[in-house]
């Protein structure tokens, strides 16, 4: 008999309650009391309260958390690596086979949206509950493998259902177009920094209601956003996913994501705000990521430490507090968080620890839990245990300061410190050992009351989503609403938004329609990225033709054109991705690794660096100072200043418009003399620089941050402090400080301004 991958589903409503849905084939039925219907998740015919959508949620979740065994409870612990649509073999994921055969093998069989017999696996016999979704070729494909999983959850005793998360899906990339339909495309929107730059908590929260619509379509319910780091550290390579270094427009965006995302509106609705249209808000990173010592990130292991040289751990934590822990709708708070990777040096006023803030216990429970009163989901960002990779790659656990820990003693930390869930782990039998360990450190009694109180976590986020009700999705509807033309211009009337208009020397912009244009071709010379993978070298004009026809004339040579267009890119140490800030090459010729991350176009040499870093100390290192003054790096992008320069010198008198891709602070001063009108975008797509240049649109955008007159200010300044650099006076003047913009009137006074100007 050929293998049905459909999910049917039968159906009963209540009057005065909601409609509740079983698969045909998951052998759960239904019960009836005094005219209501209940579902039969037991499977034997008797009302348990967790049973019962009349109760509370807490009072259900700790009805079934009683009811599960040690193993079932260790297992909703566990939040698996990234799922992929088809499942691939590899490295970093494991195996993913059908019925024993790669999908390749199954020569079209299998559709991509079958299980892998891994996901079955971890469903029937692990009582794995949480997977992190990918890729997925589209969002009917999504739906069809969420609905799957759920009927196989269903099956499976007590029949809890599978929370599925994702990772943000509503970037782009920057030749996207706004009215993409839907089949595997999804309404694009600027980066969090973008939308920082936009200064506007309503568009935030507009934004967030939208992704819950789209994402409780495909089956997503648990969202691993909102990153509401305070981004004082202006060469942090995850800039662009904070709202910035002011921690009052990081609360306030914070909290606006989170309202939007886990308030349902319609639908079936609790009277907390939760329902069938929510989506749970995962903050991160408590206590805040962003002072990272000299730019270097987390993920890898040459960025393990977050230094405080001016004092400011406590403002680091305002966008938690003020933020997604007071939401001003029903929730009233987000109701997960994930903590850093990072270790915050000296902060643990407890036991003086310098671990990563998933094993302290000081930061975990002592403060977020205890001072602060949080009594919500904690889940530890993705694969911090077992063994770490090479220095400057993303790969391998990070397990900062418990490196020399076994995997089941950094688990066991992890527990111990007061987390709920392990994120990117599937690993059972690593967690039992961590068990059985700790049985013997504190006793039986003691590990099994710790663990139940983190399943009541987990399981009453599920209880508030309507997940045991009905967790199944219709895809067709899914295929119809996600990435819907009004979602997706909805998006793209935000990219216009957040950019912002740095520079209009004499008014130059906008330019007329159909004025002659120039744009100089991008070049990117052949390089090898984080991963290790080679980059082709690339030189081609980056805007389509067609696109920059629909507003301009297109000319091929500066002599034709009336003014010409340079896309430009922020200078990184890299083509894509972070930079770590750490190279292989340094160490092989003697050095320590270390090197500076730059801002500017040209070579930098770190002339103004500490002598000493503030922070230091890896397994495999027999040094502590991470010192780089003195060494050199190229940004990846200089051409981009060539092409520039060049322009300018070919156009002469003739305007220059520059449009920057970026992701946070950089020198400008390398050309902005140069530049007769500058635009600064945030993860957009070129059609939204293009709507302003023509005027189709007004600047609204302001600075989230700083723009540093140098590398040696950026240097000089503290990770952990905002607004303490010296700013860029441009050639007009103009500073370009925090909440600084122009439009076609001048600088920017309005009362956004006003309201957070330096707060």
């Amino acid at each position: 008999m050929e293998q049905s991958y459909e999910v049917k589903v039968v159906t009963r409503k209540n009057d005065d309650g909601p409609t509740l849905c079983v698969s045909e084939a998951s052998g759960k039925g239904f019960i009836e009391r005094e005219g209501l219907m209940f579902k039969d998740l037991a499977g034997d015919g008797v009302l348990y309260p967790y049973e019962d959508w009349r109760l509370p949620c807490q009072e259900r979740a700790e009805d079934l958390a009683n009811r599960l065994n040690v193993e079932q409870m260790l297992g909703l612990m566990l939040h698996t690596p990234q799922q992929m649509l088809p499942g691939y073999s590899t490295p970093y994921l494991g195996m993913a086979t059908y019925d024993g055969k790669n999908f390749q093998e199954t020569e079209g069989a299998v559709p991509v949206y079958a299980l892998t017999d891994q996901q079955k696996e971890y469903v029937k016999d692990d009582f794995i509950r949480h997977y992190l979704l990918s890729v997925t070729p589209d969002a009917q494909a999504s739906a069809m493998w969420v609905n799957q999983m759920q009927e196989a959850a269903e099956a499976a005793p007590f029949g809890v259902p599978v929370n599925i998360s994702t990772d943000p899906r509503h970037g782009c990339v920057a030749t996207d177009e706004f009215n993409s339909g839907a089949g595997g495309k999804i309404s694009h929107w600027p980066e969090n920094i973008g939308m920082a730059a936009t200064f506007d908590a309503e568009l935030e929260r507009k934004y967030a209601g939208i992704v819950a619509k789209e994402y409780r379509a495909m089956g997503f319910t648990t969202a691993l956003s909102p990153q509401i780091d305070i981004a004082t550290e202006p060469r942090w390579g995850r800039f662009s996913g904070s709202y910035g270094e002011s921690s009052q427009l990081a609360a306030d965006m914070a909290r606006a994501y989170c309202d939007g995302l886990q308030t349902t509106a319609g639908g079936v609705r609790s009277t907390d705000g939760w329902g069938n249209e929510s989506v749970i808000a995962m903050a991160k990173h408590w206590p805040g990521a962003g002072a990272v010592e000299a730019g270097r990130e987390a993920h890898f292991p040459c960025g393990k430490y977050a230094v405080y040289p001016g004092g400011n751990f406590e403002d680091h934590m305002k966008s938690f507090l003020e933020g997604a822990f007071d939401l001003k709708e029903g929730t009233r708070r987000a109701a997960a968080v994930m903590p850093s990777y990072i270790i915050a040096t000296g902060q643990d006023k407890e036991n003086g620890e310098d671990v990563g803030i998933a094993y302290n216990k000081y930061l975990i429970t002592t403060l977020l839990r205890e001072r602060y009163g949080y009594d919500e989901l904690v889940c530890t960002d993705w694969g911090l245990t077992g063994e770490m990779g090479p220095m400057d790659l993303m790969i391998g656990a990070k397990s900062w300061g418990v490196e020399n820990l076994s995997p089941a003693e950094q688990s066991l930390k992890i527990i111990e410190a007061g987390c709920d869930q392990f994120g990117g782990e599937y690993d059972i039998a690593q967690l039992k050992e961590a068990y059985a360990l700790g049985e013997k450190k504190h006793g039986e009694e003691y590990m099994e009351t710790r663990i139940r109180t983190s399943a009541v976590r987990i399981l009453r986020n599920m209880f508030r989503l309507g997940l045991f009700e009905n967790p199944y999705v219709d895809a067709k509807h899914a295929d119809e609403l996600v990435g819907t033309a009004a979602y997706c211009e909805a998006g793209f009337e935000a990219q216009v938004k957040s950019v912002i208009m740095l520079k209009n020397r004499k008014n130059v912009l906008p330019l007329a329609e159909k004025t002659k244009v120039y744009v100089p071709k991008q070049y990117s010379p052949a390089a090898m990225n984080w991963m290790r993978m080679m980059d082709p070298e690339v030189n081609e004009v980056p805007v389509a033709r067609d696109v920059l026809q629909k507003y301009f004339t297109v000319v091929d040579t500066p002599g034709e054109a009336e003014a010409a267009l340079v896309f430009m890119r922020m200078p990184k140490n890299t083509r894509v991705g972070m930079d770590s800030g750490y190279s292989a090459a340094d160490k092989e010729n003697g050095g320590n690794g270390y090197v500076p991350i730059t801002r500017q176009y040209r070579p930098y040499t770190a002339k103004f660096a500490r002598e000493e870093s503030l922070a230091g100390g890896d397994p495999r290192e027999d040094f502590v100072n991470r010192r780089y003054k003195e060494k050199t790096v190229t940004s990846y992008q200089e051409a981009d200043l060539d092409a520039l320069l060049e322009t300018k010198k070919a156009m002469g008198e003739k305007p220059v418009i520059a449009c920057i891709s970026s992701d946070g602070p950089m020198v400008v001063s390398e050309f902005e003399a140069k530049a007769d009108g500058i635009l600064m975008g945030f993860g957009v797509t070129y059609e939204a620089f293009l709507q302003l240049v023509c005027g189709k649109a007004e600047p609204y955008g302001l600075l989230p941050f700083q723009m540093p007159v140098n590398m040696r200010t950026v240097e000089e300044q503290c990770e952990d402090k905002p607004f303490d650099m010296e700013c860029h006076v441009d050639s007009e003047g103009n500073v370009y400080d925090f909440a600084y913009g122009m439009d076609w009137g001048g600088v920017i006074k309005d009362g956004r301004v006003q309201k957070y100007k330096h707060v």
